[in-house]
């Protein structure tokens, strides 16, 4: 075990840091302005979700084991509550200045509109607007004895007022004023000023202005616009869970709880008087720390709105990039047909995802396959993945589906999608009792004849259409015999309620994945300064491998590591993990690929995976890893992942001191940006595969058939 604690570094700053890198990419003026605005939203979003779920649990920790450290660099829960409060407010400036430079250098196309600002026609359009679409469907209240202080929802924009009567002593101390500025159903969250130019309110922006006459009894001395987080960290196990009672039906209980959970942030716009934030605070049993100042509005999802409208204006936008076919997938052979003669491997976004669906849709119709398996984490609201399953099971096959009900935030689309395969016929069951069920598997039956054979695929993201544009993944598909074996085992285990005790080819956690990483770091160890280690994976918190890799690093193993987002561990340290980098790349995709490669030459090992190196990935989660048996595919994942430690443009390399800097292409080096040289490959190789494919020549039979109908 490591004895230096500057080789760690802790979960939750670690995540901030990256998320300073992804609004790093809101400050670059190489990229286009609404890519940095969009940048900003994800920043935000990200922020969200933090505060809901690892800042709520940090609260929770605190409450219950106030002294309790955590395993790396050994702070408290308050420790880190203050130090997060501290970064937070940091990045939240950098945030505001980010934000006030690109709606400066958009104004001449679209331009956000302060209500204080209009003037003559504009000015009248916005006050009848606000008299005649909105004021007569807000409700303000005062806080008074006989009117308690409301619930107010999760990440809802308010807006809140000190007021004074009109008829009491000025000495008599001031109300608190609430009204509920939430857009949706009764009015829009963007309101479009006329005239040929791009110009738009914000509606609590109007409400705001307009305080005084929604609180005519009253003198105004303060407003502002406000909105609370709220910890939204559920287990489904406190959910007193009974096995008599449906799992689906205890998840939509915990959706309805997790609204009213307690708050854990609290943000305001900065002409929030220190009276006001502080009544508010108070009301909200938060502390000072946890309260924010904004200039950005409080929440950026009227900026999807604004996109529609900045279509014809190709500059403020990347580039068009669209998936192209493989070039390992013949359009016009069977899926099954080319499994049975090579694996075929896909990558996301620049594969599309339609040719791996082409496999689920032959499947649901191929009058030779018998059984069709998958585990479902994050699926499309519009999921083609599950229209074919809801076919193959109408088309009378045996359809099984694991549903994970608790992928936070997903659980009430699972809900739904569940209920409709299972009126389709579709066998449902859910993730198991103490563990979340993340892999990504498939696995596909045909019998012909006497032979059944097993097809199989494994990802390591998502069967989502809409993330496989955004996010970079890997799919593998084959029909190899002992990967199909062991993939009916993780089925038959699942069914059962079980977890798979040993495997052959396939590394799956809980209890056959760390215990295998373990034994091939230990092997390239016994290789000392010749051993070589490459993995990349969204997140490493696992301190068991972390020390595994210091071990490792002590004894002269090269270790490249390709780290998105969290990474509990400090690259070059002397004595500790010199022999260690730590590269993450942010950038117009969202990198989510994971690829473990162990040793170099005949005894490389090359993997692909659905589990980060994280405690909840390894100890607590079902996932899946298999190796990439193809010689040549197994050179073009390793190909792939030297290839992202080339780029010079979107990366940046962690120093001894646990702070990551961008790398910049050194004099006379071209840029490589990873995610633009990925996308021109795959438009090559699109090119080529056109020319390599020809539609079948029809015959004189299908001609006629093609004439006269069946």
């Amino acid at each position: 075990m490591a004895d230096n604690l500057n080789i760690y570094d802790n979960r939750e700053l670690s995540w901030l840091k990256f998320n300073q890198r992804v609004l790093e990419e809101a400050q670059d003026e190489n990229v286009p302005l609404f890519e940095r605005l969009r940048f900003i939203s994800i920043f935000s979003s990200n922020l969200d979700e933090f505060f809901m779920v690892r800042v709520g649990s940090l609260y929770d920790e605190m409450l219950v084991d106030p002294k309790k450290r955590e395993n790396k660099t050994k702070m408290t829960p308050e420790e880190q509550l203050k130090a997060i409060a501290s970064r937070v407010h940091e990045l939240l400036s950098l945030k505001d200045y980010a934000y006030s430079d690109i709606m400066n250098k958009m104004a001449p196309t679209a331009q956000l509109v302060k209500p204080a600002d209009l003037q003559g026609d504009d000015k009248l359009f916005m006050r009848l607007y606000f008299e005649r679409e909105i004021m007569p469907l807000l409700s303000p209240g005062v806080i008074d004895k006989t009117h308690p202080f409301p619930f107010l929802k999760n990440r809802a924009v308010y807006i809140g007022a000190i007021l004074r009567n009109k008829d009491e002593n000025a000495k008599k101390k001031p109300l608190l004023g609430i009204i509920s500025a939430e857009a949706g159903r009764d009015f829009p969250r963007v309101i479009f000023m006329p005239g040929e130019k791009l110009r738009f309110l914000l509606v609590e922006d109007v409400i705001l202005f307009y305080v005084d006459m929604l609180f005519s009894s009253y003198y105004v001395e303060n407003r502002c616009i406000f909105r609370v987080t709220r910890n939204a960290d559920i287990d489904a196990n406190e959910a007193l869970y009974d096995h008599d009672m449906d799992f689906r039906h205890v998840m939509e209980e915990l959706c309805r709880k997790r609204k009213k959970l307690m708050p854990v942030r609290a943000e305001f716009t900065y002409d929030a008087s220190p009276e006001l934030v502080k009544r508010m605070l108070s009301h909200l049993e938060l502390d000072e720390m946890f309260s924010f100042r904004q200039r950005c509005p409080l929440n950026m999802d009227f900026m999807s709105v604004i996109s529609d409208k900045l279509e014809a204006h190709e500059e403020l936008f990347y580039k068009h990039a669209s998936p192209q076919n493989s070039i390992m997938v013949n359009p016009y052979e069977s899926m099954f047909t080319q499994l049975m003669q090579k694996d075929i491997l896909l990558s996301y976004p620049y594969n599309k995802f339609k040719n791996f669906l082409r496999l689920l849709e032959e499947a649901a119709d191929d009058p030779y396959v018998s059984s069709i398996k998958i585990t479902l984490y994050r699926v499309a609201r519009d999921s083609e993945i599950v229209s074919a399953l809801i076919r193959a099971a109408e088309n009378g096959k045996s359809v099984l589906a694991l549903v994970e009900l608790r992928a936070r935030f997903d659980e009430e689309n699972n809900i739904g999608w569940s209920k409709k395969m299972e009126e389709a016929g579709v066998k449902i069951i859910y993730g198991l009792d103490a563990l979340k069920v993340h892999s990504k598997l498939l696995l596909i039956t045909r019998k012909t004849g006497n032979s059944i054979r097993y097809f199989t695929q494994i990802g390591t993201g998502n069967y989502n259409e809409r993330t496989s544009k955004l996010y970079t993944d890997l799919t593998l598909m084959t029909s190899d015999k002992d990967i199909g074996a062991d993939a009916s085992v993780v089925f038959n285990a699942l069914s059962l309620g079980t977890t798979v005790e040993s495997s052959n080819a396939l590394l799956v956690a809980p209890r056959c994945l760390k215990s295998r990483i373990v034994e091939m770091i230990d092997n390239e160890i016994t290789y000392g300064e010749d051993g070589y280690i490459g993995v990349k994976m969204n997140s490493l918190t696992d301190k068991d491998i972390i020390d595994k890799f210091i071990e490792a690093s002590q004894k002269g193993v090269k270790i490249e590591l390709i780290i998105r987002g969290i990474c509990c561990l400090v690259a070059g340290v002397k004595g500790y993990t010199e022999n260690i980098t730590v590269t993450s790349i942010v950038g117009r995709f969202l990198e989510h690929s994971r690829i473990y490669i162990f040793g170099k030459g005949a005894r490389r090992k090359v993997y692909i995976s659905s589990a980060d190196f994280m405690t909840r990935n390894t100890e607590r989660r079902v996932e899946v890893a298999v190796p990439i048996k193809d010689e040549a595919l197994a050179d073009k994942t390793v190909g792939m992942f030297n290839d992202m430690l080339k780029d010079n443009v979107k990366a940046r390399v962690q120093g001894d001191d646990g702070i990551y800097r961008h790398v910049h292409p050194k004099q006379g080096e071209e840029p490589f940006e990873i995610h633009r040289v990925f996308y021109e490959r795959a438009y090559e190789e699109a090119q080529q595969a056109e020319k390599m494919y020809k539609p079948p020549r029809k015959t004189l039979f299908s001609r006629i058939k093609s004439l006269f109908g069946k």
